[in-house]
């Protein structure tokens, strides 16, 4: 009773938000409210094997599966989650999101045979500035979830690139291509691997890091992400 009454306390001082609409949260309630976690746009492409997604690949890279979270579009509660995420020193976002995701993708078919979750590196650079990498946050939480291991020492970014907000698909392809390498191939070979990011929008920057992976022996390579951007 003292710490719910503390609790109520310092949610007076510190209010509690949703990270997606704003709205006070409820004491039960974690990162999101209720309201969004039943009304964000989910995309349910987990649970099929043809999703539109796959056409931003088509004819450049094999995959096993991909599939997003939610549906981004510009100004929308989903952006500012993402925003929220990335910029506002929130990495309970990305485990919060990854621990909710996991629980469909675990029982998802497609699914099944992840060996290994990996999430899109940053630079050093960009992971100093910016204190962790929320990728990395959201393979933490699909790991926990999933109970499927997820490295961030393997696949490497070994050149810093430019942000890619403002770029077009050409510009963000070179700005990309090549930046990746793998620092230890015998622990990848003959394994699956998730490899995950926080927002698809042009693809560019997976389709760089599968290539990378897929040059290694056996691998076979799935996507997974919080939100792509609606086409």
């Amino acid at each position: 009773m003292i710490k719910s009454f503390f609790e109520d306390f310092l949610n007076l001082i510190y209010p509690r938000t949703c990270a997606a609409c704003g709205n006070t949260l409820f004491r039960h309630e974690e990162v999101l409210c209720s309201h969004c976690i039943i009304h964000l746009p989910k995309t349910f492409y987990h649970s099929d094997e043809e999703n539109p997604l796959f056409m931003l690949f088509w004819g450049k890279i094999p995959l096993e599966m991909i599939a997003a979270f939610y549906f981004y579009n510009k100004g929308s509660k989903v952006q500012n989650l993402i925003h929220q995420l990335k910029y506002k020193n929130r990495p309970d976002i990305g485990i919060f999101l990854g621990k909710r995701y996991g629980n469909y993708l675990k029982k998802s078919a497609q699914f099944f045979s992840i060996d290994l979750i990996i999430p899109v590196p940053l630079h050093h650079k960009k992971m100093k500035s910016r204190g962790y990498n929320q990728a990395e946050m959201f393979a933490q939480g699909l790991s926990a979830t999933m109970d499927i291991p997820y490295n961030t020492t393997i696949l490497v970014r070994s050149t810093a690139t430019e942000t890619q907000t403002k770029k077009s698909k050409e510009e963000r392809w070179e700005n990309v291509k090549g930046k990746f390498t793998i620092a230890n191939e015998e622990l990848l070979k003959g394994k699956h691997i998730l490899l995950v990011d926080d927002v698809i929008t042009t693809g560019s920057t997976m389709e760089a890091c599968a290539q990378t992976l897929l040059s290694v022996e056996g691998v076979g390579v799935s996507f997974a992400s919080i939100a792509v951007a609606h086409q």
